[in-house]
């Protein structure tokens, strides 16, 4: 495959998915974006959706790349955030914002958006939980905040209040204030002193104790339930 003809195919195929939404993407509208014969796109991809799947992993990477270097100056919760504001501002101006909401409608009904949409979000993912890796490490939030799950939580709060503020300034505001809120609670915390760092922790690692047995209390009073009837 020629790499010029790669590359306008992919590049093309997220133009037409701005312009035209993900309805409106066919051979035709991505090849008149691309500049090509339509035919090229099956004889080099096999179908629109596996184009339109490429071209989405092809996008991400390329956005994943432009801030790496930003989430590596990242040292706290707040900074975190910061950046998180600064990439919805930038990617919705880019126009990014309306087509991953596009891929997400998409992706409701194929399972090839589907797939090529996850992978794309977890290359957001990774670089998000290699933020929480070191900004939590030491802290007394490390006891109890597991790192892979909060990636995902807070690349799904990203992701929701790009979506909302389009809709919702206001609510996009609030939600991303709050979110500074905690990220404020997580220096006050790290700022205690050490015996009430200390005794933060026990309290801490108690309750997250007490949490997992209660979540485990329901499979074990079956299991004994089950095992006196026997």
């Amino acid at each position: 495959m020629s790499p010029d003809t790669r590359d306008r195919l992919l590049a093309g195929t997220i133009d037409a998915l701005r312009a035209h939404g993900i309805a409106g993407v066919s051979a035709r509208t991505i090849a008149a974006a691309a500049g090509v014969n339509q035919a090229l796109i099956f004889y080099h991809f096999g179908s629109v959706d596996e184009l339109l799947a490429a071209a989405t992993l092809r996008s991400t990477e390329e956005q994943v790349a432009t801030y790496r270097e930003r989430f590596a100056q990242v040292r706290s919760l707040r900074e975190l955030q910061q950046v998180g504001r600064e990439l919805r501002v930038r990617e919705r101006e880019a126009g990014n914002v309306a087509v991953l909401g596009q891929l997400l409608a998409g992706a409701q009904t194929n399972a090839v958006f589907a797939a090529a949409t996850r992978d794309a979000l977890r290359l957001w993912i990774a670089e998000i939980e290699e933020v929480l890796n070191r900004v939590l490490a030491g802290s007394v939030l490390a006891e109890i905040a597991d790192a892979p799950g909060l990636a995902h939580a807070l690349s799904a709060s990203f992701i929701g209040m790009e979506l909302m503020a389009a809709v919702d300034p206001a609510g996009d505001e609030t939600a991303a204030a709050a979110l500074d809120d905690l990220g404020l609670l997580a220096e006050r915390l790290d700022e205690l002193g050490p015996v009430t760092q200390r005794a933060l922790r026990g309290a801490v690692r108690r309750t997250a104790k007490k949490g997992r047995g209660a979540d485990r209390a329901p499979g074990g009073s079956a299991k004994r339930g089950s095992d006196q009837g026997g």
